[in-house]
């Protein structure tokens, strides 16, 4: 019989049964979010989860999300946290913006808990909550609630592109609608959370990115990409242009006793909420750039800070309030930081790759004066600027700071 699916109905129907049979042999069953086997689920386990495991995959999530629930066992607790507490639990885990999301959700949640007694109940309470797209609202409703829930992400998408040859690009709006129409007719009414669970193992366990186990797989007699001998092939994408490249020096301003300036972030763009380095812009590259070539760009870094300072709009928009403060706290004194590696083998900048674009960052040094350091320190808390001042073993253990700073102090 016909369906607007590529695939009969027969395997349709088929599908759940055979991979919650293969998910209750094969599967994981010993994640610490998993609530398939208890009759009292915890929504907020499984949001902090799913928030977590957003584009970062499970074995990193471990130790963060174990963290977490020792600092914040509920929701409650997360909620009435400091924000540098929160940040300092997420510096390491990337995608910044999910900590901001997340302890604003948290907000949200006990609000709605104070309201009603009770976490949201429907797909579209959990969709007003900050971060909480359909995809991990479907989770929340599946594993979270155990009601009827569907999930159609990454792990999902690759599956279901392969299993029925879907050959739209997976970024194109009408592909995304034909995924989510194929994820809501293969998830079962009774135990949509089990499914969920199943198709997220699947993903991460066999029907994997680069190396397929099809011969392991439940769905193998009936998945067209197998069949074609195309699974790599799917799921489409079109292929990316190069990143563009950002250099900036990190300017390890230090005092007397070695301790080092750091400067919270604004809540708003990169590393929103965090502890970083101040950061002197020195110039975008579009396109794909080598390692020489930032190296030799950072040479003369010197010399094109001074021409972004003179730009007033490239300046305002590159430096936040602060690292102006202290651009020009620098200039009106002639100080000026040296690079740390004096050698060739060891002037090219750290590379720090984010979601837009790749960053390099040039560690530069500059020891204050116990003058010049109460000064700077005057300048910058006159302007409200959270500041702290202290050693590198000091800051990664209680500051929240981003991979790229942990980097810049390790090397």
């Amino acid at each position: 019989m016909p369906t607007q699916f590529s695939q009969s109905l027969t395997s349709l129907d088929s599908f759940a049964p055979r991979l919650l049979d293969w998910f209750a042999e094969n599967g994981r069953h010993d994640l610490p979010w998993q609530q398939h086997q208890t009759d009292t689920p915890n929504p907020y386990i499984v949001w902090l989860s799913e928030v977590m495991l957003q584009q970062t995959q499970v074995m990193t999530v471990l130790p963060y999300f174990a963290r977490f629930m020792a600092s914040f066992p509920t929701v409650q607790d997360l909620a009435a946290a400091e924000w540098d507490m929160v940040a300092e639990h997420w510096a390491g885990l990337g995608y910044y913006a999910r900590a901001r999301n997340l302890h604003k959700g948290a907000k949200q949640l006990v609000e709605v808990i104070n309201e009603t007694d009770d976490f949201p109940q429907t797909l579209a309470g959990w969709e007003a909550i900050s971060g909480v797209g359909p995809s991990t609202a479907g989770a929340i409703m599946a594993m979270g609630l155990h009601r009827y829930g569907v999930i159609c992400d990454g792990n999902v998408k690759r599956v279901l592109t392969r299993w029925a040859a879907i050959d739209g690009d997976i970024t194109k709006s009408a592909t995304t609608k034909a995924l989510w129409a194929l994820a809501e007719r293969l998830t079962p009414r009774e135990n949509s959370g089990l499914f969920a669970q199943a198709m997220m193992d699947m993903g991460a366990t066999l029907c994997t990115r680069s190396k397929p186990a099809c011969l392991l797989c439940p769905l193998q007699d009936d998945c067209l990409a197998h069949a074609q001998g195309r699974e790599t092939d799917y799921p489409v994408k079109a292929k990316k242009q190069p990143k563009p490249s950002k250099v900036s020096n990190a300017l390890l301003i230090k005092d007397t006793d070695g301790k080092i300036l750091w400067l919270q972030r604004p809540d708003n763009g990169i590393w929103g909420g965090l502890w970083s380095l101040p950061l002197q812009f020195v110039e975008k590259i579009d396109g794909k750039v080598s390692g020489k070539t930032t190296a030799k760009n950072s040479k003369a870094s010197d010399d094109k800070a001074l021409k972004v300072a003179s730009n007033e709009k490239v300046y305002e928009t590159e430096f936040t309030t602060a690292e102006q403060i202290i651009n020009e706290w620098l200039d009106k004194r002639n100080l000026a930081a040296a690079p740390i590696n004096k050698t060739l083998l060891d002037d090219a900048p750290i590379k720090h790759s984010l979601t837009h674009f790749h960053w390099y960052l040039t560690p530069q040094s500059l020891t204050l004066t116990n003058e010049q350091t109460a000064d700077l320190t005057k300048a910058l808390q006159a302007a409200d600027i959270n500041i702290n001042w202290s050693n590198a073993e000091d800051a990664q253990a209680t500051l929240g700071l981003p991979r790229a700073m942990v980097k810049i102090l390790e090397a």
